[in-house]
């Protein structure tokens, strides 16, 4: 059996409350998570909000899921595997900053 499997990440489009402050963002567009087996072998599917807190050296300090996808297998496999992740580091006043940022993460069979 074998099946398609597309997992897309779409950077949300985030706006700051301060003008000065631009969120970090995804550096590495292959990053993606390995779709969880029991979740294949379930069908399970849908789109997680996740919220990192990027350190000024692109590495992850904190991350939470922000709206689950419906399955706590995918959400966690995301948010793990997206932690791990390389990111350009976010601004506050135009010099490098530990930055929120939101990245929508799709599973679709």
């Amino acid at each position: 059996m074998n099946k398609s499997i597309i997992a897309a990440i779409i950077l949300s489009a985030t706006t700051s409350a301060f003008a000065a402050e631009v969120p970090a963002s995804l550096n590495d567009k292959n990053c993606k998570a390995e779709y969880p087996k029991a979740s294949l072998m379930n069908e399970e599917q849908g789109d997680v909000t996740m919220a990192f807190l990027v350190g000024a050296d692109g590495n992850v300090v904190e991350s939470k899921v922000e709206k689950s996808s419906g399955y706590k297998n995918l959400d966690k496999a995301a948010l793990k595997a997206l932690s791990a992740c390389k990111f350009k580091p976010g601004t506050k006043d135009g010099s490098v900053a530990q930055t929120w940022t939101k990245v929508d993460y799709s599973w679709k069979l």
